[in-house]
């Protein structure tokens, strides 16, 4: 069952005799389901709401800056791995619009498509979507995690469980945490703010006790 067909199984139980569903009717909602998505269209799935999520957990740095490893990043944990060169915005700082636009375009071009290669057939709320593309934005693994295999299999308690196993740094469980209660229960974390950070100099990392919170709801409203 994807997720139209879920909604649609939780609309009808209380309607069924003794608000229970019997397995009969379990081809004929997946058929209604299948009916609805296709009359609905492809829709983007990186709507505004899923890209502030993301903003949240990363922050922005608005010039090229050492990351804790000594990786040259930018923007929104932008780096050169991402087919964008960093190192144009040394000394060189940008505006919030400008790091937001080519986050975006990192999202779209890199790590939507691997999202949607690994939930194949599956049916994602905008919840669980924002969730797996963040986990993917940190990790790069979806398409190699145990929770997504789980989870499509139907073993819902293993997978909440197994979303947990990607918890180093320590410093990252706070994040997993939130993506993990985000697929699973619908709780976003994301506000419409990013904290930016300046560059401390020479050392060239971020100067965290100098962090700003930014309103970026507006310009990614305009950028998406």
């Amino acid at each position: 069952m994807n997720a139209t067909a879920k909604r649609i199984a939780d609309a009808l139980r209380p309607l069924a005799p003794g608000e229970r569903l019997a397995a009969e009717d379990v081809p004929l909602i997946d058929q209604l389901a299948a009916a609805w998505d296709k009359r609905s269209g492809p829709r983007d799935p990186l709507t505004v709401r899923v890209a502030m999520e993301l903003v949240h957990h990363e922050a922005i740095v608005r010039e090229a800056y050492r990351d804790s490893v000594g990786v040259w990043t930018w923007g929104v944990g932008i780096t050169d791995a991402s087919g964008h060169s960093v190192m144009r915005y040394k000394d060189n700082p940008q505006s919030i619009a400008k790091c937001l636009e080519v986050y975006l375009r990192a999202l779209r071009e890199r790590y939507v498509p691997g999202v949607n290669r690994a939930f194949q057939g599956f049916a994602l709320t905008e919840a669980q979507f924002a969730a797996a593309l963040s986990f993917h934005y940190n990790t790069g693994a979806i398409e190699r995690a145990d929770w997504v295999r789980l989870w499509k299999a139907g073993k819902e308690d293993a997978a909440h469980a197994a979303f947990m196993h990607w918890r180093k740094p320590p410093e990252i469980i706070g994040r997993r945490t939130q993506e993990r209660d985000l697929f699973f229960d619908g709780r976003w974390s994301g506000d419409g703010t990013a904290i930016v950070y300046p560059v401390r100099k020479p050392s060239y990392q971020p100067d965290f006790r100098r962090a700003e919170r930014v309103d970026v709801r507006a310009a990614l409203e305009a950028l998406l």
